[in-house]
Order: structure tokens, then sequence, then C-alpha cells
């Protein structure tokens, strides 16, 4: 079996990342004895007049990884699309953050929501900078890297994908999740399914009432190999499989 896949973002940015995403994608697709067709979409060519004609015939969406602001909105747009016509979604680092303020715009109706990355004044910061971070004034020494722990909660995707409650999974951002948010962003649908257990920080956000929408504060193609595919990219390829049988183009 064929699955599509788009992958929403800019490869001048980040080739290495692309290049692990796309070898996870081979990966997740021998577990799922499938093949993954990647289609590479520039997040600035999407807009809300375009989108249905290039993602409709995609099984699956993964936003990816990036800085700053080019595409931003894009990637939104493409966002608002999956989530609304029940696409499954994976988005990782930048596009977890924008499938959030995603949600706030639209969803919880907080119609600023932005990152302070890109609008330091937002009214609705609900991606912010970690306030560790704030007193290191050189940039490059701002990033939070590594791995770190997450505990996921049960009863979720995010559980089912990885079996167990206790994982780690390796960062390098340096904005997160704004917590002063999450009360309004839990009782309106969007969950935080995986949480650093040291620092409180939201490191998985999942829809409840969507085949599958889940967006990963870290780096999940990093860890990913042969032997061992990473279970959330296996989880998303099984569920644009799903998609291909409901989906009779």
């Amino acid at each position: 079996a064929d699955v599509r896949i788009g992958l929403v973002g800019k490869y001048v940015e980040l080739p290495d990342a692309y290049k692990s995403i796309t070898e996870s994608f081979i990966h997740a697709g021998a577990k799922n004895e499938c093949k993954v067709r990647v289609e590479y979409i520039p997040s600035e060519s999407i807009y809300e007049d375009n989108v249905q004609e290039k993602l409709s015939h995609l099984h699956g969406v993964l936003v990816a990884p990036g800085f700053g602001s080019r595409g931003i909105e894009g990637k939104i747009t493409a966002i608002k699309y999956v989530r609304e016509n029940e696409i499954p979604f994976f988005g990782i680092c930048l596009g977890m953050q924008c499938a959030v303020i995603e949600y706030g715009r639209n969803v919880l109706g907080l119609k600023n929501a932005n990152t302070t990355e890109i609008d330091e004044n937002a009214e609705h910061p609900v991606i912010n900078m970690m306030e560790e971070q704030k007193t290191v004034t050189l940039k490059g020494g701002t990033m939070r890297l590594g791995s770190y722990p997450c505990d996921v909660k049960k009863g979720t995707k995010a559980f089912a994908a990885y079996g167990k409650q206790h994982i780690n999974e390796r960062h390098r951002h340096r904005y997160e999740f704004n917590n002063k948010y999450l009360q309004q962003y839990e009782e309106a649908g969007m969950m935080a399914s995986g949480i650093n257990p040291d620092s409180n920080l939201v490191e998985i956000v999942e829809l409840k009432n969507h085949p599958f929408f889940v967006g990963g504060q870290f780096h999940p193609e990093l860890k990913s190999t042969v032997a061992n595919p990473h279970p959330l990219f296996v989880k998303f390829v099984a569920a644009a499989m799903e998609r291909t049988k409901k989906k009779t183009n």
C-alpha cells in the first residue's frame, strides 16, 4: 500500500531535519508494511484559497520544525484544514507550536494568539520564551538542548504509541507552551498528553476528537532507526493508512 504524506515546511531552513524525517518515514513505512510517499509543500505557498487543492489528496500532513516568521501563517492555514477535515496530523517543534496557535485562534477565540518568537507583544502569547531562557542574552546560548524526560498520560494517543509512561526525547528549542493557557486548551479539547516532570512544561499536545492530531515539542526524527522506528511516526503512518481505506480516490 502507498500512503501520501505532505511535509509542510521550508526545506532550506533545516535540511538535516528533513533528511531525518524522510528516513523516519522509511522506518515507519516498513513497520506498517506500506510505502510512504513524501510530498514537500513549501509553507509559504499555502493560503486559505488554495489549501484544499494542496492538501485534500493527502493521507497525512506533517508540519515540520523551523525558525522565525516566514511561512508560519501557511503552516497555521494547513493545520486548520487538516484539523477540520480529520486528516492525520503530526507537528514537530515549531509545527507543534503552530498547532497550538491555530487552535487558540480558531477554537478558543483568542484572535491574536501567537508565539512571542514572532510577536513579542502578542495579546495572547500561547507560546512564549521559557522563563529561565529570558535571562540569557546570547541567543546561541538559550537553546534548550539535549535529552529530557517526559511523562505520558494514560488513555491518550501518545500513550497508545509509546506503550509506556516514562520516555526521553531530544530537544532543541527555546520557546514553550504557555501554561497560563493550559486549562483553557484542555477544556476546549486540546490536551497536554506529555509533560516534563521536572519543569512541568508541555511536551506533547493532542486532540481527543480527531483520528490522529499530535504535536511534539521535541525532535522524534532524531531517535528513529531501522531497528526501532519512532512510535509516533509509526502511529502517524498507521493513521494515514486508515485514511487510504476511507478515501476512495
